[in-house]
């Protein structure tokens, strides 16, 4: 059975959805808010999301850019076309504008589930032997798990999304307060250094290196 989360706070449309979507043979589940859709979504793993864009706390907007490793067809009142193309663009997968047509939403529902699951983004991040989950959150080395706090997570999944770039402390900032509100500009420093501390223990390679002036980078291998 094919699981559909649907990120909607207004309760009108959410329960229409709900019910829809539960008689069409969909194991459905729902958030509320922004903040309450990462909570479940560290918890399950749906094959679709239906996302509002105003919805309180994070929009929807701010919360593509963590979701997007799963199939997402926006639901919005907002027609501007720029605006659409930029969120196509940014990795929604579609774009219904409301009010909608319930069998209109089935079908384009149908298509995004019909995909191959390769035609989505990996679930896995990988540099040399390391390799993150972003739906687990696990993080190995070769065979040996890796134990990272919230903050050295959200570090090192940037990097490692941008393995071949050098990340300044500004944009290191900025991309992980997404994640996490802990890291400010004076503690950065500290989480890098713990982070690659226990990256270190594991087999003695340093993965991350400083780029003076700069920022932070990934380390590759000199073989």
């Amino acid at each position: 059975m094919k699981k559909i989360l649907i990120i909607e706070d207004d309760p009108y449309i959410g329960n229409m959805l709900f019910e829809l979507l539960c008689k069409e043979g969909y194991d459905v589940c729902r958030a509320y808010s922004g903040t309450e859709a990462l909570l479940i979504l560290s918890k399950t793993t749906p094959d679709l999301i239906l996302l509002d864009l105003m919805l309180p706390g994070r929009s929807g907007e701010e919360l593509l850019p963590q979701i997007k490793e799963f199939p997402i067809i926006i639901l919005s009142a907002k027609t501007d076309v720029n605006h659409k193309v930029d969120l196509l663009l940014e990795g929604a997968a579609d774009y219904i504008t409301k009010p909608f047509h319930t069998k209109e939403l089935l079908a384009r529902i149908a298509v995004q589930l019909r995909k191959p699951l390769s035609s989505h983004t990996s679930s896995n991040l990988t540099f040399e032997d390391l390799t993150l989950d972003l739906h687990t959150h696990i993080v190995s080395a070769g065979e040996h798990q890796i134990k990272l706090t919230r903050t050295e997570f959200a570090i090192l999944k940037l990097l490692m999304q941008n393995s071949t770039q050098v990340m300044t402390k500004s944009l290191l900032l900025d991309q992980i307060s997404q994640d996490t509100p802990d890291c400010t500009e004076s503690s950065l420093k500290i989480h890098i250094c713990n982070l690659r501390k226990k990256l270190r223990e594991i087999n003695e390679k340093d993965y991350i290196e400083s780029v003076w002036g700069i920022g932070f980078k990934l380390r590759q291998s000199q073989f």
